[in-house]
C-alpha cells in the first residue's frame, strides 16, 4: 500500500513538472517580418482620422472607438484584425462613410487604445463588448440598418457573433473580409506549405507566417484547463511580425484572447448558423488564405453565402486596395 502511495505521488509529481515545463519553456520566438501584411497598413494615410471616443463596458472599462457620421440609413461596425486597431480600418470607413454610411469602428478589448494589451478577463468578453457597444451606441442612429464588417480574424470574430443566439440578430448583415476560420482550416495557407506562385502576389515566394504559436504553453494550458484551472491563461501564446516603433499595434495574444477573437472551434457550425445574410470577400493572391478553399469551406455548409474573390489582391489590400473597397461599399445602397 505504502509503495503504490509512493508512486502515485511520484507520478503526480512528475506529470505537474512536465505541465509546468510545457508551460514555461514551450514557447515560440517572434516570426520574421511580414512585409507584405504589415506594408499595406504602414502606408495608410491617417491624417483625417477622427479623434477616439469611448463607450461603457459592463466590467466598467471605457473602450476605444471612431466614429465616422453621415446621414443615411445605413451604419456599419468595422471590426479590426489580430495585433491590429480602428487606425487599419480607415481606408475602408472613409470609402463607407463617402458612400454615406455612418462608421464606428472600434478598438477590441486588448488592441489599440485598450490596455493592457494581449489579453482579456475571460473567452466571450469580446463578445459582452460588442453587445454593450451597440447597446449603447444604436439609440444614436435610430431606424436605420446595421451591417457588422470583420476583416482577418476580426472577420472569424464577426461569424462567431454571427452564429451566436441572441447576439447575432441584433445585426442586420454580416461581411466577412479575408476570413482567417481556425489555424488548421484547410482555407489557412502553412508557413511550410509551398505556395502556389500564379496565386499569389509576384513578391510573395512563399506563405509568410504572421504568427509564432507558442504550441508547448497551449499544451499545457490546455491540460490544466481540463481539470478547471485557469489561474495562467493570461500568459501569452502568440506572437506577431509587428513593428515595434508603432503604439497603437498588439505583440503578443493571451490564451483566452486567442481562444476569444475569432470563430468557435467548431467554425463550420457557425457558418451553418448564421441567420442574417452573410457576404464574403478574399483577394486571389492571399498570402495567408487559400481563395479558392475557402469558398468551398463557406459553400459546403451554406450554398447562399456567397463567396467573391478578388483577382491579384493580398491579404491587407482587402481593406486597403482600391478595388476592394469599392467591392464592400457595394453591398450598400
Amino acid at each position: 500500500m505504502k509503495r503504490t502511495l509512493i508512486r502515485v505521488l511520484v507520478s503526480f509529481t512528475l506529470w505537474i513538472i512536465g505541465v509546468a515545463a510545457l508551460i514555461v519553456f514551450g514557447t515560440a520566438r517572434p516570426p520574421p517580418a511580414a512585409a507584405s501584411i504589415t506594408g499595406p497598413f504602414a502606408a495608410i494615410n491617417d491624417r483625417d482620422l477622427p479623434e477616439l471616443r469611448r463607450y461603457p463596458a459592463r466590467d466598467g472599462a471605457q473602450l476605444s472607438f471612431r466614429l465616422y457620421p453621415a446621414t443615411g440609413r445605413q451604419v456599419a461596425v468595422l471590426i479590426h484584425g489580430s495585433a491590429g486597431s480602428s487606425v487599419d480600418m480607415h481606408p475602408l470607413a472613409t470609402a463607407l462613410h463617402r458612400a454615406g454610411v455612418t462608421v464606428l469602428v472600434p478598438d477590441v478589448r486588448g488592441h489599440g487604445s485598450n490596455r493592457p494589451h494581449g489579453d482579456i478577463t475571460y473567452v466571450g468578453q469580446l463578445d459582452d463588448d460588442l453587445a454593450d457597444f451597440v447597446t449603447n451606441e444604436r439609440p444614436q442612429f435610430p431606424n436605420t440598418v446595421w451591417t457588422t464588417i470583420g476583416f482577418s480574424s476580426g472577420a472569424g470574430f464577426t461569424l462567431r457573433v454571427a452564429a451566436e443566439a441572441p447576439l447575432g440578430r441584433i445585426f442586420d448583415q454580416y461581411i466577412l473580409v479575408s476570413p482567417y476560420l481556425k489555424y488548421n482550416a484547410p482555407s489557412v495557407r502553412q508557413a511550410d506549405e509551398p505556395a502556389k506562385r500564379e496565386s499569389l502576389k509576384p513578391e510573395s515566394a512563399a506563405s509568410p507566417s504572421w504568427a509564432a504559436v507558442s504550441t508547448g504553453r497551449i499544451i499545457g494550458l490546455s491540460i490544466l484547463n481540463f481539470f478547471g484551472v485557469r489561474l495562467w491563461d493570461g500568459l501569452p501564446v502568440l506572437t506577431f511580425p509587428v513593428p515595434e516603433n508603432l503604439d497603437a499595434v498588439t505583440r503578443t495574444y493571451s490564451w483566452r484572447l486567442q481562444q476569444n477573437f475569432g470563430a468557435h472551434p467548431d467554425y463550420l457550425s457557425d457558418i451553418r448558423a448564421v441567420a442574417r445574410p452573410v457576404h464574403v470577400y478574399v483577394g486571389g493572391a492571399d498570402e495567408l488564405l487559400d481563395a479558392e478553399k475557402l469558398r468551398a469551406e463557406f459553400q459546403s455548409q451554406r450554398g447562399d453565402i456567397p463567396v467573391f474573390i478578388l483577382p491579384g489582391l493580398g491579404h491587407a489590400d482587402m481593406v486597403t486596395r482600391d478595388e476592394a473597397l469599392r467591392a464592400i461599399v457595394a453591398n450598400f445602397p
